[in-house]
């Protein structure tokens, strides 16, 4: 068995048809099923049911595709690694991000191309703990994250805070004070919050700190999607809670936003990788670069400061 074997593998898996892995790979059905045939003689064992049309893994094939994409990620690290020590910064920066952290990604990019323009990058958009999965996985290298996260595997560096701010249709009209309202203004309108697929989140912050100033919100969607939830504030269906800078960052009309004055909580985004995992160069730039930008005095994970290029690099 050998590493293509393990890609033709996990492509199978992946797309659930022979004939669909082949096209993806750009080879033709008949090879590739054999070669999946002498994986199974080799382990003695199936790999995939045949559900319908469509190819599942077995138990022993679930467990295989896991331990193959951590051997093909080792390996393409490992090659990384090695032209790495002779070859200037390039190569691709895998990251994601949550859309309500993007702001601190695109503020970045910017000068960043300029001066590394032999670095491409590979944008993956999900929730904290999609985006944390991705790190473990191997699948991206970086991840601009809404606070709290799951898992404790992962070295950090904190990225400023920001305000939390209500978001109503413009033709409401709120009792309010010039740019601010008070909690108990949520007391009788629709509320519209975020709330990650899996795991606490930006929901339940909001909702203890609504909680905690004795108002029992009417909470009318759950979205993990925020402009999805902007959408529907622009048609008037409810009003939402979001950081301030998702706000600026999608262009809808028909919205209006206040600070609250009473709020004890505010949002907070960390750039994470995962701890003792060796980072491409081209990534470890980037988080110098980060590091550079927002120039946070706190208490993080440090990594070596990286020399900026000189003109010959």
């Amino acid at each position: 068995m050998d590493l293509k074997q393990l890609r033709y593998f996990r492509t199978v898996a992946e797309e659930k048809q022979v004939t669909k892995a082949a096209e993806k790979l750009h080879m033709s059905q008949p090879p590739l099923s054999q070669q999946i045939k002498l994986m199974e003689e080799e382990l003695q064992m199936k790999l995939f049911d045949r559900q319908g049309r469509k190819l599942e893994l077995t138990k022993a094939g679930e467990i295989l595709y896991k331990k193959a994409g951590d051997i093909i990620a080792l390996f393409e690290e490992s090659m990384t690694e090695v032209q790495e020590t002779s070859e200037g910064v390039q190569g691709k920066i895998n990251i994601g991000t949550n859309k309500t952290c993007f702001s601190f990604v695109s503020s970045v990019f910017g000068q960043f191309t300029l001066d590394y323009p032999n670095i491409t990058y590979q944008l993956r958009e999900g929730d904290t703990y999609f985006l944390e999965e991705a790190i473990r996985n191997r699948e991206i290298e970086l991840g601009v994250v809404r606070l709290p996260l799951q898992s404790e595997n992962f070295d950090i560096f904190p990225l400023p805070s920001e305000p939390y701010v209500l978001v109503v249709p413009d033709s409401w009209e709120l009792d309010h004070s010039g740019e601010y309202v008070e909690f108990d203004i949520l007391t009788d309108i629709p509320l519209m919050l975020l709330h990650r697929l899996k795991g606490e989140g930006q929901f339940e912050l909001i909702l203890d700190e609504i909680q905690a100033h004795g108002i029992e919100p009417r909470i009318v969607c759950e979205c993990p999607e925020p402009t999805m939830l902007l959408s529907l504030v622009s048609s008037g269906m409810g009003a939402t809670i979001v950081p301030a800078s998702t706000l600026h960052a999608f262009s809808f009309s028909n919205l209006k936003s206040y600070q609250f004055a009473d709020i004890n909580i505010k949002a907070e985004s960390v750039l994470i990788w995962h701890k003792g995992r060796y980072l491409s160069k081209a990534s470890e730039r980037f988080i110098q670069r980060i590091k550079d930008q927002f120039n946070e005095n706190l208490n993080v994970t440090p990594i070596p400061d990286i020399k900026e290029p000189q003109a010959s690099e």
